[in-house]
């Protein structure tokens, strides 16, 4: 089991290395020719470019972290450490955002008439092009290996991919004349990375506030009915990350069962829902009487 937990997490870490890589080279392509060519909203998205490579090195803390076996201060393990550095992410981009905003606003009134021709359209593109790629990919992985830090890091990509965008539309603007409208779509770039931090927050809080992991607890009774002896089911709870779902419930049996026999249906629940449901890691059965009928 450990070895696969271990196996699981070199997955993810090599994952946010080649993006790492990746992420670096789109920063400094759009940051030199950005600086070079006095476009500030280039130079704003080469920024935000430059933290996704700061954010994929957080999730590497992260995964470092959550990696870590189950021990005595820790019988439930470490992968909330995972959702927990997700927030760091979110944090960052709050920071770049709120510097953004400053900078727009300060230039509004004076903006730089920037030097625009076709290497400006053409690094855009291509850099495009490549976040979208790394977006994709990083996205299916995090889905494939339910890691909240891959899921968080590809929004946080995806959110350059639109900011990238509208740099674009900004040159165009600036090259038809119309310098006011860089300043403008840094300030766009900036309402981009805010909100790639709010979701990231609002993804990240549901596991930390142990909100409710299946939102279908049909799908849990289902299976728990079908083994003999259970009369009925409920009172069904869920929390945990996607990859480490915690079930809470309550099962009824005949009243006049013997101890042994209850024991055993509460391993068989446990047993039933993990291979029914694998993403559960943890199931916890509550035994009751039938309630007898009054007459």
């Amino acid at each position: 089991m450990e070895e696969n937990i271990h196996k699981h997490y070199i997955r993810i870490r090599w994952v946010l290395v080649i993006v790492l890589i990746l992420n670096w080279a789109v920063a400094a392509a759009k940051m030199i020719f950005g600086i070079l060519s006095r476009c500030e909203s280039m130079t704003a998205d080469g920024f935000h470019s430059l933290s996704d490579g700061a954010s994929n090195i957080i999730g590497l803390i992260g995964i470092a972290l959550s990696s870590r076996p189950i021990d005595k201060d820790h019988p439930y393990g470490h992968k909330k450490y995972e959702t927990f550095f997700s927030l760091g992410i979110a944090a960052l981009l709050f920071f770049v955002s709120f510097n953004l905003i400053r900078e727009s606003i300060s230039h509004f009134g004076h903006p730089f008439i920037p030097e625009v021709d076709y290497r400006s359209f053409s690094i855009m593109i291509v850099t495009m092009i490549i976040n979208f790629g790394v977006m994709k990919y990083e996205y299916k992985r995090g889905t494939e290996l339910n890691s909240d830090i891959l899921v968080a890091d590809s929004m946080h990509t995806k959110a350059d991919i639109f900011t990238s965008f509208s740099v674009i539309i900004a040159l165009i603007s600036i090259k038809l004349g119309y310098p006011i409208l860089d300043p403008i779509a840094t300030f766009v770039i900036a309402l981009f990375i805010a909100y790639a931090a709010v979701e990231i927050v609002r993804q990240a809080s549901k596991i930390l506030c142990d909100s409710i992991a299946i939102t279908n607890p049909k799908k849990i009774s289902d299976i728990v009915l079908k083994i003999e002896g259970v009369k009925a089911c409920h009172k069904i709870r869920t929390r945990g990350r996607p990859d480490d779902i915690c079930v809470d419930l309550h099962v009824q049996v005949e009243s006049t069962m013997h101890i042994d026999q209850a024991h055993k249906i509460c391993y068989a629940i446990e047993e039933a829902v993990k291979h029914g449901i694998p993403e559960v890691s943890d199931v916890l059965v509550h035994i009751e009487p039938k309630e007898k009928k009054k007459k």
